[in-house]
């Protein structure tokens, strides 16, 4: 066979490759379909559970079991993704209503996670079973081929209730997110009924239905006016605050408590608010709160937070707005896939595409019921007219050979073989005008249905034959009859599963915090070898002096208003504010200063110490290993930034001093190989922060710098060198960039 090149341009592959691939994910696996409010995943898993029979009125089913046939079935994307998806249908703190019946450990409202699938059972929840499964043997959708064509699934579930306004969505797919509430289950129906009977209703009309969002958390949302203008475009910030309630206790006292909190500080966020809580009560931001305790449970959510008598409950409410999640925002965008493309939808659009498929479902329900009913009618009357010549079908069925040949007689009143016992008899069966439906009805009839109250029976039973099929041709020719069964449905659910709205909605201004001024105090710094950092009075200070300058290896003078920055030898600077760090007593430990600035003990050492208010006005000295010096100004490391790069280093190299020096001074630099070099400061470039700088001394292939002294003032250090010892001072000044002096040891 001769083979063919086909050429084609590279990039165009690649695009229509990422474009397919892209809407595989959009279409087949992140968004939900605007019809039933479900993803593929959810959609194979609860379709899959109502073919394994696992009703609500049934016994549980193991997840593995559920997970495994769904997987080998219909969505072989991995067991994970389809647990994961059963786990969130059947927790009901983040669905509106639960789809799924969980029984063991299905996680948390505090982030812990399920038990694995081995472990949990589950079965379908009664709505779904009414309102997401009935009427799929009546053809009311469509199905088509699973992944490997072995078995057909629904490409949408028949659901009678807006499900993606009721559970939400989230998801992520390529290039695009989906993040819609949940709400209520009988506003939302109210607001469907509304609909149907005016297609033209406002959103402001509809929005007297479908108040806003409501939250299985509850909460409150603050910015109700936002919301007609988020539910016309589908897009939008929500904002959140959780309940918080004052209680009295003993003694006077009072303690805030949190039922409820917003919908964004599900799981790991709750652990974070109880950090950011002692947080701010470690940093002074509040002295009100004596203790915090998670007390939440089955029942539902319980934060106290005991305070000290006389708090301002109200300031400390607004803190806690501001400076924690207990409000937060809830960023909205309604994006689901319909007509088989993803689309932005508001309120009224995702309405009316369920309005439509609620109408396409009922209409395929009740064609299909009309059909089987006409079916029903066609033999009924067959059944009554062969009831009123039975002695003839009787006749015909003994001189006859075969079925076949009494249903030829039946159904066209062919004679020829059949033997009669009056020629009259052979002249009203050539009369006889069966269906061929009625003929085999007529042939599998057992003779029980001839005695006189069957056929009453039967006759009762066409009579409510032709009443029900006058009925669904009514409710498929008439809108209003067809209307009127889809509210009666509607209602039933609302009744059943309906519940009281949980979400508060209100317009509430901004949260005003007046916090207030911190009173200006001069203290001292302690950092310790291992980076351990408190601050204490200057009178504690000056009482353990002596111990406090042994025990810690940096000591700085500074107010509790500056702020601290700490070089350190890979040439970055962590800013520190002096207000973060613990402030006690002398013999307290301290706090890591990992756990207050971005500073990493594994992979930095400190290399300097210095308030920024004391370095603002100077011009700090850099030398790093590698020899290489400048000058900076001080005032280039007073930034915003909590980290910033304080010097640029060549590879391998590190920062091995920074120091404040005079102007007169000078600086030695002494190497692992025992040169020393000695030069006035004044002979090293002023730099930008973000520069190498210059070569200070030369060095041989092998050395590096190990030591720096500084000559200013009075300070003339003494210093050994292989036992040796070397006078500073002494030594005999040279220029920068030169070899040195080499010492003998």
């Amino acid at each position: 066979m001769d083979e063919q090149i086909i050429r084609a341009e590279y990039s165009d592959i690649m695009q229509k490759s990422y474009i397919d691939y892209a809407m595989s994910v959009i279409i087949a696996r992140a968004l939900p379909d605007v019809r039933d409010g479900l993803k593929p995943v959810q959609r194979r898993t609860l379709y899959d559970m109502y073919e394994l029979g696992i009703r609500y009125d049934r016994p549980y089913r193991k997840c593995a079991r559920i997970v495994g046939d769904t997987m080998g079935k219909y969505h072989p994307h991995g067991d994970s993704s389809i647990y994961e998806a059963l786990v969130v249908m059947a927790q009901e703190f983040k669905k509106g209503i639960a789809l799924v019946d969980g029984h063991g450990n299905f996680g948390s409202i505090e982030g812990d996670g399920a038990a694995a699938m081995r472990y949990t059972e589950a079965r379908l929840q009664r709505i779904t079973q009414e309102a997401f499964l009935a009427d799929l043997d009546k053809d009311v959708v469509d199905f088509g081929p699973n992944f490997d064509e072995t078995e057909k699934e629904p490409l949408v579930l028949p659901v009678k209730i807006p499900n993606l306004l009721v559970n939400g969505a989230d998801g992520i797919a390529v290039g695009m997110v989906t993040s819609i509430p949940t709400h209520n289950l009988g506003e939302v129906i109210d607001g469907v009924k509304a609909m149907i009977k005016n297609n033209q209703i406002t959103l402001e009309e509809l929005m007297t239905y479908i108040k806003g969002p409501d939250f299985p958390t509850g909460g409150i949302v603050v910015n109700q006016s936002e919301l007609a203008e988020i539910y016309r475009t589908g897009q939008g910030k929500i904002r959140l605050r959780g309940k918080v309630e004052t209680e009295t206790i003993k003694g006077g006292r009072e303690r805030l408590v949190i039922t409820e909190i917003p919908y964004t500080m599900i799981g790991a966020n709750i652990g974070k608010f109880l950090n950011d809580v002692a947080g701010l009560v470690e940093a002074r931001k509040t002295t009100d709160i004596v203790d915090i305790s998670n007390q939440s449970s089955k029942e539902g959510i319980r934060i106290v937070l005991e305070l000290r008598k006389g708090a301002d409950t109200e300031q400390l409410k607004n803190l806690l707005y501001k400076k924690t999640r207990l409000e937060d925002t809830f960023g909205v965008n309604m994006l689901a896939v319909a007509d088989g493309r993803p689309e932005t939808l508001g309120l009224r659009q995702i309405l009316e595409y369920h309005i439509d498929f609620l109408f396409e479902v009922t209409t395929r329900k009740y064609q299909n019921l009309l059909g089987k009913e006409e079916h029903k009618k066609e033999i009924q009357e067959g059944l009554i007219r062969a009831c009123d010549v039975i002695d003839l079908i009787i006749e015909i069925l003994r001189g006859s050979r075969s079925r076949e040949q009494v249903k030829e007689c039946l159904v066209n009143g062919v004679t020829e073989g059949i033997r009669f016992k009056s020629e009259r008899s052979r002249k009203r069966a050539e009369k006889l005008r069966f269906t061929e439906v009625q003929a085999n009805a007529i042939l599998d009839m057992r003779l029980y249905k001839l005695i006189g109250l069957e056929i009453e029976v039967l006759q009762k039973e066409h009579e409510e034959t032709l009443a029900n099929i006058a009925n669904y041709t009514d409710i498929l020719n008439n809108y209003g009859s067809m209307a009127k069964v889809i509210i009666k449905e509607l209602d039933s659910y609302k009744k059943a599963f309906g519940r009281p709205r949980r979400t508060t909605l209100e317009n509430a201004g901004e949260v005003i915090l007046e916090e207030k001024k911190m009173e200006e105090m001069a203290v001292v710094f302690l950092m310790d070898r291992f980076g351990y950092v408190r601050t204490v009075e200057e009178q504690v200070y000056e009482r353990n002096r002596e111990a406090a300058d042994s025990e810690n290896r940096f000591v700085l003078r500074c107010l509790n208003t500056d702020k601290v920055c700490v070089f350190t030898d890979n040439g970055k600077m962590h800013l520190l504010r002096v207000s973060d760090v613990p402030h006690g007593k002398f013999r307290d430990k301290g706090t890591p200063l990992d756990n207050l600035c971005n500073y990493d003990s594994s992979a930095e050492n400190f290399a300097a110490v210095y308030p920024l208010n004391d370095i603002r006005d100077t011009v700090l000295t850099f030398v790093t290993a590698q020899g290489m010096l400048k000058q900076v100004q001080g005032l280039e490391f007073d930034v915003a930034k909590r980290t910033t790069a304080a010097t640029k280093l060549l590879e391998g190299d590190r920062v091995l001093e920074i120091h404040a020096a005079a102007e007169n001074a000078h600086i030695v630099l002494a190497t692992e190989e025992g040169y020393f070099l000695r030069f006035p400061v004044s002979e090293i470039p002023f730099k930008k922060k973000g520069a190498v700088g210059v070569r200070g001394i030369k060095l041989g292939p092998k050395d590096s710098v190990k030591q720096v002294y500084w000559l200013e003032g009075d300070r003339s250090p003494e210093v050994l060198y292989k036992e040796k010892k070397v006078y500073i001072n002494k030594l005999r000044i040279g220029s920068r960039d030169t070899r040195g002096t080499k010492t003998r040891g």
